[in-house]
C-alpha cells in the first residue's frame, strides 16, 4: 500500500505513557502502534513524556510524531501544541479539536449547535459544587469530571443520597463536573478515519456499566459488530458522527460514543480523539470489520499526520 512506501524508513516516533489516569492504556496503545510500524518498515522510536514535554518532542529526533497519548497532556491539545511549537508533523488533531473534543461540555455544546442531539447537563465549576443541589431533569443522573477519560471519576447516582458523593468523587479529578441525564437503553461507539465514518459497535458490559474494569479487562464487556439494530438508527449515528467530527475539526482517528434510548432516539456523549489502539479496543474492531488490518489502521493514521491542523 502507499502508506507503507511513503514512511519506509522514516524516523517514527511513539509518544506513549504520560502523566495521566490512561497512562497503561496509553503505554499498550503505544507499544501495539509501534509494533504496528516496525511491521510497516520505519525506523520507530517509543518515546514516554513525564516531564519537559516541549524538551523531549524537540529533541526527538524524529520525522514524525505518532500520538498515543491518551486523556490529559494527550488528548488536550497539549502534546499538539508542543509539536507545533517544534515544527514536527503529528498524528490525529490539531491543537483547538483536540482541547475541544477533552471537555464533554464543549464537544457536547459543539455537537447540539449542528443538529446532534446530546443529553441535558448541568456543569458545576470549583467550590460551587459544594451543596449544590442536583439538576432539575432529575434521577437518575451520571456525574463525571468534564476532562477526564477512560470513565475515570464517573457515577451514576439513582438517587439524592449519592448526589454528594458523586460529586466529590468527579473533583478528585477535575475542577468542572459534569451532571448529565441518564439515557436508559443501548451503548453504542462510531468510528470515524480520515474522515470516512467506520460501523458501529455495540457495547455490553457485564456489570451494567462500562466503567473501567469493563473496558480494559478481557472478557468483562462483549461488543457486538454488526450492531443488531434497525438501519436507520444506525445511519443517524453514522450523520451524527460525520457533523459532529467535522464541527469540532476531527482530523485522523476519532471515536465518538453514543446513547440509544427505547424509543430509537440517539444521543451524543463524548469524542475520543486519541482512541485506544489495545487488544480489547474498539477503533481496530471497526477497521477490521471494515476490511482494514492493523497495520492498515495505523498506516492510515500516520498518513494524515502534518501541522496547523
Amino acid at each position: 500500500m502507499s502508506e507503507r512506501f511513503a514512511f519506509a524508513g522514516r524516523k517514527i516516533g511513539v509518544f506513549l505513557g504520560g502523566v495521566s489516569a490512561e497512562r497503561e492504556v496509553s503505554l499498550r496503545t503505544g507499544a501495539a502502534a509501534a509494533a504496528a510500524l516496525r511491521r510497516l518498515g520505519c525506523d520507530v522510536r517509543e518515546i514516554d513524556i513525564r516531564e519537559d514535554w516541549l524538551g523531549a518532542v524537540r529533541g526527538a529526533g524524529v520525522d514524525v510524531a505518532f500520538l498515543a497519548l491518551h486523556g490529559r497532556f494527550g488528548e488536550d491539545g497539549c502534546i499538539q501544541a508542543a509539536c507545533e511549537l517544534a515544527r514536527l508533523p503529528y498524528t490525529g488533531s490539531g491543537v483547538a479539536a483536540s482541547a475541544v473534543a477533552m471537555s464533554k461540555l464543549l464537544g457536547k455544546r459543539v455537537a447540539t449547535s449542528v443538529g446532534v442531539p446530546c443529553p441535558p447537563d448541568a456543569v458545576y465549576e470549583g467550590a460551587e459544587r459544594l451543596g449544590a443541589k442536583p439538576p432539575d431533569f432529575g434521577f437518575p443522573l451520571v456525574v463525571k469530571p468534564d476532562r477526564e477519560g477512560s470513565t475515570v471519576g464517573i457515577t451514576i447516582v439513582r438517587g439524592p443520597d449519592q448526589w454528594e458523593a458523586a460529586l466529590a468523587e468527579a473533583a478528585k479529578h477535575d475542577s468542572r463536573i459534569l451532571a448529565e441525564g441518564f439515557i436508559p437503553g443501548r451503548e453504542i461507539t462510531v468510528g470515524i478515519l480520515n474522515g470516512k465514518v467506520l460501523p458501529a459497535i455495540e457495547i455490553v458490559p457485564k456489570s451494567g456499566f462500562y466503567d473501567y474494569q469493563s473496558k480494559y479487562t478481557a472478557g468483562r464487556t462483549e461488543y457486538v459488530i454488526p450492531v443488531p439494530m434497525d438501519r436507520d438508527i444506525l445511519l443517524r449515528a453514522a450523520e451524527y458522527t460525520r457533523r459532529a467530527a467535522r464541527a469540532m475539526g476531527l482530523r485522523g482517528a476519532a471515536r465518538l460514543d453514543y446513547r440509544v434510548d427505547p424509543a430509537g432516539n440517539v444521543f451524543f456523549l463524548e469524542a475520543n480523539t486519541i482512541p485506544g489502539m489495545t487488544e480489547t479496543s474498539l477503533l481496530p474492531k471497526a477497521a477490521k470489520f471494515d476490511g482494514l488490518s492493523f497495520d492498515d489502521l495505523v498506516a492510515a493514521i500516520l498518513s494524515d499526520a502534518g501541522l496547523g491542523k
